[in-house]
Parts: C-alpha cells; sequence; structure tokens
C-alpha cells in the first residue's frame, strides 16, 4: 500500500480493536495491539482483507520483523455484502425428492459467475461439500489456509491438528457421504452462495448473494450413491459453517430454519421474518415443541436428536428397555431425525415389541396381514384397509416426548407406505441389534410435517401431519421457484 493509505488502515484497524476486551496478543505489521475479539466482531467494522498473526503462547521463536516458525494464519475478511441486507422475508430452498433414490433433493448458486448444481440435502450433515472437479472454474472461490479462523471454525466437527507444526499448507476437513459412509479428506473453500427471498404471498424474489461461505471440495467418487446429478450434500446440522448456521451469522439472524418434505416437492426456509408469513398463522401456532437433545458421542455433535420418554400404539403403551431411549455418555441410543435415512429404523428389540402392538391393533381394525415386501417386515391387503389413499385408516402411532402432553403422532400416510395397488406396508424398519441410534426417524415419517428447528434456543418445533388439514409441503412452493441467473 502508499503509506497514507497504509497509515490510515492501521488506525481504522486499531480503532476497531480498541472497542473490544483485552485479550490475547496480536501482531498487525509492526504494531502490537493487545485485545481479543471475535471473528464476527472484528469483521463487521473492517473493510479489508488483512492478515493477522497470532502469536501461539505455546509456540517460541521469530520476532515481529518475522513471522514466527509456529505461528498460526488467521484471516480477517470483509463483511459479506449479505450483513448489511436486513429484511422480514424469509430465505428459501425448493427441495424435490429423487424417486429411484428416496433422498431429498436442492439446487443451490455458487460461484461467479453464479451456477446451480444440486446437492443432496443431509439434515444432520456437519456442512456444504460438493465435487469441485468440473469444466466450470469459479473466478471468486478461494483455498482456506491451514490455522485460519475459518479452519478453526470449521474444525469443529472435521480433522484436526494437534500441533500447530504441520506441514499442509491448506485446510482439510474429513468430508463424508453420509449415505454410503465413504470418507475422506476434503479441501475447505470459501465462495460466494446465492440466496433466494420469499414475501409473506410466497412469491419468489430477488437473489442476494452472501460471500466467504465455507464448504468442501472432495473428489469424484464420493459422489458414488447419491441421487442422479447430484454434486455433493447439503449439510444442515448442528455446526456453526453449516449453511443455515453461515446465513445466520452473516445476515445476523436467529439460527432457526423450518423443513417441510414431501414426496414430490417441498420448502426448506430460513426464517428470517414472521414465522407466519410463509405457512400461515393457524399452522404457526399449532406447532408444538420439544427439546433438542445434545449428543456428546464423538462425532455426533451435529445430529439432531430428541428425547422419546415411550411409544404408544393406538393410546397402549409399549413395554420396552427405557435404557434405549436415552442416550448415554458415549453416545449411544436415543432418537434423532435424519433426510438420508428413507423409513425409520428400530433397535431390534423395539422393533419386535413394536410390531407386536401394531399387529394387535391391526387384527382388531380387521387388517388382513400379507406376505412382507422387502425392506418391509409387515405389510397387509389394501382392500382390508380403510379410508383413502392419502388418509388410511389404521393404527395410531404416539411417540410421547417430555410428558403425556407432548406427542409426535404418526398416522395414516406417513406410517403405511403403498408399495402396489394390493399391498400397503409399515414403514417402519429392524435396525438391528446395538445400534449406535436406537431410533432413527427417516423422512417418509418426516413428510408433510412442518418442522421449526430453532437451533438457537435448542428447540424443535413440530406440526401434527397436514394432510389431517387437508393440505401439503408442496402447497407451500407454489410461487418459490429458484430464479437462476440469465
Amino acid at each position: 500500500m502508499e503509506t497514507t493509505i497504509y497509515k490510515a488502515v492501521i488506525k481504522a484497524f486499531s480503532k476497531a480493536l480498541s472497542k473490544v476486551p483485552r485479550g490475547h496478543q496480536w501482531h498487525l505489521s509492526g504494531y502490537a495491539l493487545t485485545r481479543q475479539t471475535s471473528a464476527a466482531h472484528v469483521l463487521g467494522r473492517v473493510s479489508l482483507r488483512l492478515i493477522l498473526y497470532y502469536r501461539n503462547p505455546a509456540c517460541t521463536g521469530g520476532s515481529l520483523g518475522q513471522i514466527p516458525w509456529c505461528s498460526c494464519f488467521f484471516f480477517l475478511t470483509h463483511p459479506t455484502q449479505a450483513q448489511r441486507f436486513h429484511s422480514p422475508n424469509d430465505l428459501l430452498l425448493p427441495i424435490t425428492k429423487d424417486v429411484t433414490t428416496l433422498q431429498y433433493v436442492t439446487k443451490i448458486l455458487h460461484g461467479t459467475p453464479l451456477v446451480p448444481i444440486k446437492v443432496v440435502v443431509d439434515l444432520g450433515g456437519p456442512f456444504l461439500w460438493t465435487n469441485c472437479a468440473s469444466r466450470y472454474a469459479s473466478s471468486s472461490i478461494l483455498r482456506v489456509p491451514n490455522r485460519s479462523i475459518q479452519c478453526s471454525r470449521a474444525k469443529t466437527n472435521g480433522l484436526r491438528s494437534k500441533t500447530c507444526l504441520s506441514s499442509a499448507q491448506t485446510c482439510e476437513l474429513l468430508t463424508e457421504n453420509r449415505v454410503t459412509r465413504r470418507a475422506t479428506r476434503g479441501e475447505l473453500v470459501e465462495d460466494i452462495v446465492a440466496v433466494q427471498l420469499i414475501d409473506g404471498s410466497k412469491n419468489a424474489g430477488e437473489i442476494t448473494n452472501v460471500h466467504h461461505v465455507l464448504f468442501s471440495c472432495a473428489p469424484t467418487f464420493l459422489l458414488n450413491g447419491l441421487g442422479s446429478g447430484a454434486k455433493g450434500m447439503l449439510g444442515l446440522g448442528r455446526t456453526r459453517i453449516s449453511l443455515p448456521s453461515q446465513i445466520s451469522t452473516a445476515l445476523g439472524t436467529p439460527q432457526k430454519f423450518t423443513i417441510c418434505l414431501s414426496s414430490s416437492e417441498g420448502i426448506l426456509v430460513s426464517d428470517q421474518g414472521p414465522h407466519d408469513s410463509v405457512f400461515g398463522t393457524e399452522i404457526s401456532k399449532s406447532l408444538m415443541y420439544t427439546p433438542l437433545v445434545t449428543n456428546q458421542g464423538d462425532n455426533s455433535l451435529q445430529e439432531y436428536f430428541i428425547g422419546i420418554k415411550s411409544i404408544r400404539i393406538d393410546d397402549k403403551r409399549l413395554s420396552l428397555n427405557a435404557s434405549l431411549l436415552s442416550l448415554d455418555e458415549e453416545g449411544i441410543g436415543g432418537t434423532k431425525l435424519s433426510t438420508i435415512v428413507p423409513y425409520t429404523t428400530m433397535e431390534r428389540t423395539i422393533y419386535a415389541s413394536f410390531i407386536e402392538a401394531y399387529v394387535k391393533s391391526a387384527t382388531s381394525m380387521n387388517m388382513t396381514r400379507v406376505a412382507s415386501v422387502a425392506p418391509f417386515g409387515l405389510c397387509f391387503s389394501s382392500e382390508s384397509i380403510d379410508g383413502t389413499q392419502l388418509r388410511p385408516k389404521v393404527p395410531v402411532i404416539d411417540l410421547v416426548l417430555q410428558s403425556e402432553m407432548v406427542k409426535w403422532r404418526i398416522s395414516g400416510r406417513n406410517s403405511m407406505v403403498r408399495v402396489s395397488e394390493e399391498v400397503m406396508c409399515l414403514g417402519f424398519l429392524d435396525g438391528g441389534l446395538n445400534p449406535r441410534t436406537s431410533i432413527v426417524l427417516g423422512g417418509y415419517q418426516l413428510e408433510e410435517t412442518l418442522l421449526e428447528f430453532d437451533v438457537g434456543a435448542s428447540l424443535l418445533g413440530f406440526s401434527q401431519s397436514l394432510l389431517m388439514s387437508r393440505i401439503s409441503c408442496s402447497d407451500f412452493k407454489s410461487n418459490s421457484r429458484l430464479k437462476e441467473p440469465l
């Protein structure tokens, strides 16, 4: 920089840092500033990309005139354009279901110029990852250096450097295809991601760019097992670099998003305004809430767990080993929600009790059992089931949560799967003995239910099946098509 510009930058930067509490020692191009601050605090005040060298107390050597050989690099970046944007509108992503893989997919726009890519929605995934090996090359993509602030944020759930002596120049993350459970090293990068607004009338509006969004670049082989055309996975988990978390941080809004899945088209909304602006007052006020349970087990912090106390079928309580319903100190047991598991799975002893009770109730309703159709273990003749295809009259399943007054009811369309014109099967599967998670609520059971994930308050809001009110999650997508740039 020219001298006068340089001095002006240093003066402005020093003034910004003077407003934060005292703490560690930072070295900025020969100026010793004694301050400790979060990246977000500084980002809101600095309008240039600067490099800071953080003096790690555990390291020695070097001087102010030289970068210490074991210093860790911290990159402080310009606030995104979206940080200056405040709107009562919501951010949306339309979601469709891949009928072949039963995965839920969406499209995001990223890079310069903006291009759409299809990604699989992974509710419990830690971050967005894509395959960057394509003919398209974004001019705005940047590799994230090892030991930078961004790398530190990302590695809450990824690879960790035990010391600051690592020879890697760029930040690496353990990147996993959570459908096939294959994992490899991915390179952390940052780029522009475009998000679209939706107003209270559900009309898709302008596209807003969010800069410096972190995601992982993964090799092509990791795409195996994903739906046709998918180029990665969109993690919505409880981490600092999941896409909802990064957007909330960029916009300075609560960490909360709502998802509504269906067998055709649904929607994901990052709530920025009145909750009823998209889904309506009646549905919004009908939500029940249950605490999100934190799993302290290895690599499970980002998953969404809830506390089921008991299970009832037609109001009859199942006799279960209660310890299986709770998380132990190692993170084994409990119940989590998943969009990459097609149907709910249960630990084998839970499943056996569940099937026994369900058959008893089904028999009392004159439902005729028929041969099982894989992968399901319990099937019935469609002719013996009253009601309609969307609202079959079958035994009611209640997942009792923190009290008898708070129940997640699964009935009709969310419990029975039509496999042919003649046969319907119970959409719950045997999860085997000793699974890590006792109950995994799969995508089919989450469909046609409004799910509000208030990560900041650690609460899950859920509706009863929207089909009971003769509406569908697909109704909310009517005007929400992602407008791709010309």
